[in-house]
């Protein structure tokens, strides 16, 4: 008698993997893509919580569903493409259209949405441990994507206050973005444009930037992106530099955690006017 199989959760390694995967699977073919970082500590959970899910499904040809995981960091241009500000991150999909998205390490959740697309599995999902499905619904008017969880925390640092993203404007032209982001990368003598915040990093260069900031004593201001699109997007094209986490010393960008690791090995003393009783040290403005 032949026995079956059951799915796993599987890691893809690069970008040419995930498209050569997706491009292979089936119209039929139902997709959970599981975005992930390493010193994201939710992220342990939910990868628990995913290969256990996957085992309670049958691995068939072609596949009723496949479980896919992938580093955020290192496979940004998907990340990009998925618009992943935060980890752990799931997405469903089928047929290349994307059924729902979910944030955060709830687990309930992810069970409620895959058994809402896909059905139940045939293992026993509650003798595995996970939790029983729960049905979650939008509140009225709530919006797809909240930014609750990118407000800045108590702990953040007086030395380093946030910038408020101005009102969603979809009649801003070009000249007045540009306007407002020549003021902000100028908002205090050191600028850190940062996805999250400095008590809730939802990167981990935003992560290594804020604590080599920290470590050099380096006062500064920050500006959360994942709040702004606005700014999120121009300022890509403003400073003519693709990528977050941002740093602006005097309104000229210096770069992004690369570029700071190697001033400070350059020149051990780089921004210490800026620091806690520098020259420059005082209050960001």
């Amino acid at each position: 008698m032949a026995t079956s199989n059951p799915c796993t959760l599987t890691e893809v390694a690069s970008d040419a993997d995930f498209a050569n995967y997706t491009n292979n699977l089936p119209e039929s073919s139902t997709l959970l893509i599981y975005f992930h970082a390493p010193w994201a500590e939710p992220c342990k959970q939910m990868s628990t919580v995913l290969s256990t899910l996957a085992s309670t499904y049958t691995a068939t040809q072609p596949p009723t569903i496949s479980f896919l995981a992938l580093d955020a960091e290192e496979l940004s241009d998907v990340s990009e493409h998925y618009d992943v500000t935060q980890v752990p991150y799931i997405v469903i999909q089928k047929a290349g259209k994307v059924l729902e998205t979910i944030s955060g390490g709830d687990a309930s959740r992810v069970r409620a949405a895959v058994e809402k697309h896909v059905g139940a599995g045939s293992g026993n999902a509650g003798g595995l441990g996970l939790p029983p499905a729960q049905l979650v619904s939008k509140p009225e008017g709530g919006s797809a994507k909240s930014l609750a969880a990118y407000a800045p925390s108590p702990n953040d640092p007086a030395t380093a206050p946030e910038y408020s993203a101005a009102e969603a404007n979809p009649e801003t032209t070009k000249e007045e973005l540009n306007n407002r982001l020549g003021e902000l990368v100028k908002a205090a003598p050191v600028m850190l444009f940062m996805k999250g915040t400095p008590s809730a990093p939802q990167c981990g260069f935003s992560r290594q930037t804020v604590s080599l900031l920290r470590e050099k004593g380096v006062r500064y201001g920050f500006f959360n992106i994942l709040a702004d699109d606005d700014v999120r997007q121009g300022l890509k094209e403003f400073a003519d530099w693709p990528t977050f986490p941002q740093v602006w010393v005097g309104g000229e960008l210096v770069g992004g955690l690369d570029i700071l690791k190697e001033e400070f090995e350059n020149d051990p003393d780089f921004l210490a006017d800026y620091s806690v009783g520098g020259k420059k040290g005082g209050p960001a403005a």
